[in-house]
């Protein structure tokens, strides 16, 4: 073979490395970038869920005091109904 489509040959094989480095940088990019927005998303959730916890919890202590009382109530009345 002549040295000139030597020259070609490995001409060819370094634009083809080339490109293919490209490419799957591209992809590794786009693939970073997607996962990043799933993590974003995945912290709003997280975020919301806590903010969910919190006023559940404020829900469950509003109910224990509004049982407490209804206790106290449910007593004097039975205490006034026993006279």
């Amino acid at each position: 073979m002549s040295e000139a489509v030597l020259r070609f040959s490995e001409l060819k094989v370094s634009v083809a490395v080339g490109a293919a480095i490209l490419i799957q940088t591209a992809f590794a990019l786009l693939w970073s970038g997607s996962a990043a927005e799933r993590l974003a998303q995945l912290e709003r959730k997280s975020d919301a869920t806590a903010e969910l916890i919190v006023r559940t919890t404020r829900l469950e202590e509003q109910l224990s005091a509004m049982r407490a009382q209804l206790e106290r109530i449910e007593t004097k009345l039975d205490g006034e109904g026993a006279r």
